[in-house]
């Protein structure tokens, strides 16, 4: 499996909102009870029982979005951790759940992604109008979800989504650009961008069966299908950033 590393395409500005969106989903983490760094939540069991009380009140449950009522915690966590003692407006957990990750595995395979995909996006769009639509493919990711699983209770975490969204806009606004890959154990290759995130497309596509899996592959299908229609969208609108004659074949 080639796993990206950065995007060979020259960018004609710095990218500031990728550089801002990497440094906010850091900075939460570090200071979430799912980081070693936060030790004010305690060790042991008293910080598990913290992570999962943060988690259902910052993550997206579908259930709450569905039906936009606050649920119950499931009765699992609250014998072994005690009652949750928060009030939550389920629409703003759309937007808290885009920044929360359960590990640091997890905040590093979005970052390095988010890196790859999203400065060339940002050069093309303008930076404004990439900060919108990161949002925007963050909050289709989430509530296609939800649409799909709308009795779940389990709450959906992780920058994933708009991660996606941004992959399928990067497809459509720079299509003969190259993504630098490491193919291991030892090569190093430059492999056309559809054939890299159409091959990530098609894994999460396969991988929609997998109900051992806790990734919501369903989210990132939902967000990469709403990159694609808005950067359809956003050429056809007229040109935007980056001149289609910088792109290499």
């Amino acid at each position: 499996m080639a796993l990206p590393l950065y995007d060979s395409q020259p960018a004609r500005r710095v990218p500031w909102v990728t550089y801002l969106l990497v440094a906010a989903n850091v900075v939460v983490f570090l200071i979430s009870p799912m980081s070693n760094f936060a030790a004010w939540y305690g060790e042991d069991r008293v910080r598990e029982c913290n992570a999962a009380h943060f988690t259902y009140e910052y993550g997206a449950v579908p259930k709450e979005l569905t039906t936009g009522d606050q649920q119950p915690i499931p009765a699992g966590i609250v014998r072994a951790c005690g009652p949750a003692t928060f009030d939550k407006a389920p629409w703003t957990s759309a937007f808290t759940s885009m920044f929360l990750h359960s590990g640091a595995l997890h905040l590093l395979g979005n970052l390095v992604a988010l890196f790859v995909v999203g400065m060339g996006v940002e050069d093309r769009l303008g930076r404004w109008r990439y900060l919108l639509s990161y949002l925007a493919f963050g909050l289709a990711a989430v509530y296609g979800f939800a649409w799909t699983s709308p009795d779940s209770h389990v709450p959906l975490i992780g920058a994933s989504g708009a991660i996606a969204g941004v992959m399928g806009a990067y497809v459509i606004l720079n299509p003969r650009g190259r993504i630098v890959s490491f193919v291991p154990p030892i090569i190093v290759v430059r492999l056309p961008v559809w054939v890299v995130l159409g091959y990530w497309f098609v894994l999460q596509w396969l991988s929609l069966g997998d109900e051992q899996s806790n990734v919501a592959y369903t989210a990132h299908i939902y967000g990469f299908v709403a990159g694609v229609v808005f950067a359809v969208l956003a050429r056809r609108a007229g040109p935007a950033g980056r001149p289609i004659a910088l792109s290499r074949g």
